[in-house]
């Protein structure tokens, strides 16, 4: 592998002490203009990538930033019905702000942690950072403090607060989603795909439901303990349904989980909506296109993926001393025909 171009490099070539290079490559005064041309001019045609320009206050200026994205198995990200959305906005928004995206995955585990650190992370390229996906921790966390750039979370999640970052409101969107389910009649819900020991995000939807039943004094709860997976979604519904048939209503924790469920029901005979309601999360495209159409709770993905980019360039302007921030998206109701009124 080509090793990467440096400052000695730059200097040789322009005939000038490194100096002298090193001021015009970060904008410095005091550097004739057609020097600092010549100097620029060399480092592109070499592919030199500079480090962060900042003001002397931890401020940066960004112009390269990354994005790495979570992977497990069998799942490619720009696939994913979820993040290739996410990842369409943070594409959209640097467009808008002429930024420069670099693209890496990271493969984790099922509980999202990094089992394997990019490229990406290791490289001095980026000038920003974009983690959508991934729980930061502690070998990340130090990594991350490596690199000293800006980093923004995306649906992710760290062991501390030092990171800004933009997550869906994942309580309130589950709460709202169950508290639908009782307000069409229903009492015997079932919760599909959570662990006491899942993934954040997850585990907040797995209190919304607790909650909603609590305030509706409903004792009461039906749950299907599995990972967020898909095969073990059907498998999962399927066992709760045949131990608990005097359900009427399913909440899953994402819509690929809430239409493995409703396959599920289907596969024991249970007639959708009229003997099973379904109500699922994040209304991705497939979501208005299984029989019946999914009710589910909208996640304004595209909108997340901008709303990051967005974020990280305020963190960058702001400087580390500024304090950090997390923006929590609020999911809305999208009705469709997989819930049934119940009539008592």
């Amino acid at each position: 592998m080509a090793k990467r171009p440096t400052i000695k490099q730059i200097a040789e070539q322009c005939d000038l002490s490194l100096s002298t290079v090193s001021l015009a490559l970060r904008n410095k005064p005091g550097i004739p203009p057609e020097t600092r041309q010549r100097v620029l001019e060399t480092a592109k045609a070499l592919d030199y990538r500079t480090k962060p320009a900042h003001n002397g206050n931890g401020k940066h200026h960004l112009t390269h930033i990354g994005v790495i994205v979570k992977s497990q198995p069998d799942d490619i990200p720009q696939a994913n019905p979820f993040y290739s959305q996410v990842l369409a906005g943070i594409e959209l928004a640097c467009r808008q702000h002429r930024l420069n995206l670099l693209y890496a995955t990271m493969p984790v585990n099922q509980d999202n942690v990094p089992v394997e650190m990019p490229r990406l992370l290791i490289e001095d390229r980026m000038e920003g950072l974009l983690l959508v996906g991934a729980f930061v921790d502690e070998t990340l966390t130090h990594v991350l403090g490596r690199k000293q750039v800006p980093v923004v979370l995306v649906d992710a999640y760290s062991q501390t607060n030092e990171y800004d970052a933009v997550v869906s409101e994942n309580f309130q969107g589950a709460y709202q989603a169950v508290s639908h389910l009782i307000q069409n009649g229903h009492r015997q819900i079932g919760l599909i795909a959570s662990h006491p020991y899942s993934y954040p995000s997850l585990l907040e939807r797995r209190r919304g439901y607790l909650q909603a039943l609590q305030d509706h004094h409903i004792a009461e709860t039906y749950i299907a303990d599995c990972a967020l997976d898909k095969e073990k979604a059907f498998d999962a519904a399927t066992e709760l349904l045949r131990q608990h048939p005097k359900i009427t209503a399913l909440f899953g924790c994402n819509d690929e989980v809430a239409i493995a469920a409703m396959r599920a029901a289907q596969s024991l005979n249970r007639r959708l909506p009229d003997d099973l309601s379904v109500i699922g999360f994040d209304d991705i495209s497939l979501a208005e296109h299984v029989v019946p159409p999914l009710t589910t709770m909208k996640v304004d993905k595209i909108g997340m993926g901008q709303l990051a980019v967005e974020t990280l360039l305020r963190r960058a302007a702001g400087g580390p001393e500024t304090a950090s921030t997390t923006t929590a998206i609020r999911p809305r109701l999208i009705e469709r025909d997989s819930v049934r009124k119940i009539i008592e």
